[in-house]
């Protein structure tokens, strides 16, 4: 009888843990406030939830579930290794959506799990590419399984019920390969996270994907290995369960993550349904989004984004040079159509971000100079982030590289789009890592910020909001060393968060040093925030601000191909101009600048 009532008053402790990577001087990226949370985790503890809720593992076993973002939240291990402890190790850590960068990091945490007999389970990007595209044992997958790690490859909908009955068993099998059978995610449990945890970000926001899958062929990315080139969807009813599940932990910010919304088939299913939580039921939605270049020229698409509570979107631009988006199997984007599209979101006032990429074959200092004068001169864009062309286990590029034999760098932490990791046949590694950091302050500098800030003056864009995206972007590099995008408010570090391999530094030096170096750095960017909100506030008086006007924000002309820059300075441009007059010609139609 005993037995009995122990065995009803079980509880499964189920560890959810995101980690984050390590910084260049060895120490874990951890922030106050981290800048979103994870879709990876927020899928997952969705899933996770619901198995809870049905009673997965039996009427007579209950799961707890604890979520740990390590960008914004301290793991301490002992202490979680001490309540499974107490639970007899009735539980299991599962290591959610790690990417190759953060790979070193997630094994670094699950070393002492494992060493307290405790199961882990480990899924994500890293993973699943190299099972997609390499052999089963690359890259550092044999890692893994010397330490005991389940590995889990594809999607967890239907398949982590599975999982946790076999961790509840002690029977976790070495690995769980779902790559070749995608499951589909319409009426499946949505992404959600508590409100404890997405306090722990900027601005109360969280995220979701409406759609996975990519129809593409970029070399450079890993989600069409992963999530397929076959798109899957959720309905409208699962976005609206979703969005009403957070507003009513008062959550009404979104990060829409699928890598390109606009291929979504369902994409006006989902912004009318998102209209009418909005301006029905008074739901104060706001979005942002990922889009192709080619998004405006679907019939409503941005006028409905903007009603749906879109305020910023970001663009796959890349690159400028035709030359390089060739080379990359980036043939969806077209430079003589990425003004217009961009005028069409300054028309309804919504921030425009961009991915750009530096390291492409036709790639030099010279020429990434050159580009950024002509994207800050003549396209109406706001911000850009920049990344280090990367091979990425997982993409095609790294496939191609490691079939041949091909050199890449052997530390996977710094397969983070802002390291050099292989050789570039025009730049020197040396070369290549400076023209990184050079271009956040050419972009950046003070001159053309001012300009964007006139720019969202004369087309209606809030500019406090912009003033806050373009302070992160101008700063973190310079003053943190990492991409805006792995940044936050108050870097966080504590001497025991090293990597093993480098020695630990004495607490009487750590510490002094960390609280110096961080007055120092917040002192630069209180600077930084006074000099450009001051900027802002004067622009935004300036009764001559609204009626301003640049080569940017003109209107598409016929005979923009002959003037501007983006299309007689690289011979790609050139070409992408005389293809379009020919098809125009061919097909009896006006040329489309």
């Amino acid at each position: 009888m005993a037995q009995q009532i122990e065995a009803r008053h079980r509880r499964f402790q189920l560890i959810l843990i995101k980690p984050s990577h390590y910084d260049d001087d060895g120490y874990v990226i951890r922030w106050w406030r981290a800048m979103i949370p994870s879709n990876s985790l927020a899928a997952i503890y969705g899933i996770a939830r619901d198995c809870a809720e049905r009673e997965s593992l039996g009427p007579d076993i209950g799961i707890d579930i604890v979520v740990i973002d390590e960008t914004n939240t301290r793991i301490k291990i002992a202490s979680l290794i001490e309540k499974l402890r107490q639970n007899d190790n009735f539980g299991m850590v599962a290591l959610v959506g790690v990417q190759s960068n953060q790979y070193p990091r997630a094994l670094d945490i699950a070393r002492p799990f494992r060493e307290a007999d405790i199961a882990v389970c480990m899924g994500g990007f890293h993973i699943s590419g190299c099972l997609a595209m390499l052999d089963g044992a690359a890259i550092e997958l044999d890692a893994c399984r010397e330490m005991g790690i389940a590995m889990f490859a594809g999607e967890a909908e239907g398949r982590l019920e599975a999982v946790l009955r076999d961790a509840s068993q002690g029977a976790l099998k070495p690995l769980y390969n779902f790559m070749n059978d995608l499951p589909g995610i319409e009426g499946s449990p949505v992404p959600f996270l508590p409100k404890d945890s997405i306090e722990h970000t900027l601005g109360l926001s969280s995220s979701f994907d409406a759609g996975r899958g990519c129809p593409y062929q970029c070399s450079f990315c890993t989600i069409i290995n992963v999530q397929g080139r076959k798109s899957r969807f959720r309905s409208a009813d699962d976005i609206e369960t979703l969005v009403r599940l957070n507003w009513a932990q008062g959550i009404h910010k979104f990060f829409i993550t699928d890598d390109n919304f606009a291929r979504n088939r369902d994409w006006e299913a989902i912004f009318d349904r998102l209209i009418e939580l909005k301006e029905q039921h008074g739901i104060p939605l706001g979005l942002m989004i990922q889009v192709d270049t080619l998004c405006h020229k679907i019939p409503n698409f941005i006028e409905k984004s903007k009603r749906a509570g879109v305020t910023r979107v970001f663009i796959g631009l890349e690159n400028v040079n035709p030359d390089n988006l060739v080379a990359a199997k980036k043939n969806q984007n077209k430079i003589t159509e990425y003004r217009k599209m961009l005028l069409a979101w300054k028309a309804q006032g919504i921030m425009t971000l961009a991915g750009y990429i530096l390291g492409f074959p036709s790639d030099t200092p010279d020429t990434i100079r050159r580009d950024i004068r002509i994207i800050q001169e003549e396209l109406p864009l706001d911000v850009i982030e920049f990344f280090v062309l990367t091979p990425l286990p997982g993409s095609e590029d790294h496939q191609t590289l490691w079939r041949n034999g091909i050199s890449m760098d052997d530390d996977l932490n710094i397969y983070d789009v802002e390291h050099v990791c292989t050789a570039h046949d025009k730049m020197s590694k040396v070369e290549w890592e400076e023209i990184y950091q050079e271009a956040w302050s050419l972009y950046y500098s003070p001159q053309h910020m001012k300009t964007l800030l006139r720019r969202a003056v004369a087309t209606g864009m809030p500019v406090a909001s912009l003033v806050k995206v373009l302070i992160s972007f101008a700063t973190t590099v310079p003053l943190e060393n990492v991409h805006p995008l792995q940044s936050g408010v108050m870097r966080l570090k504590h001497p025991d968060e090293r990597r093993p391999d480098l020695e630990r530094e004495n607490p009487l030096w750590f510490w002094p040093k960390f609280i110096g170096g961080t007055l120092v750095k917040h002192l630069r960017l209180a600077g930084a925030i006074t000099s450009l909100s001051f900027s802002a506030y004067l622009i935004a008086r300036d009764k001559t601000s609204k009626a301003y006007m640049d080569q940017a924000l003109t209107p598409v002309a016929d005979d923009d191909d002959s003037r501007l820059s983006l299309f007689t300075q690289t011979s790609g441009g050139s070409a992408a101009v005389k293809h379009v007059k020919k098809v125009a010609e061919l097909t009896k139609r006006a040329p489309v600048h």
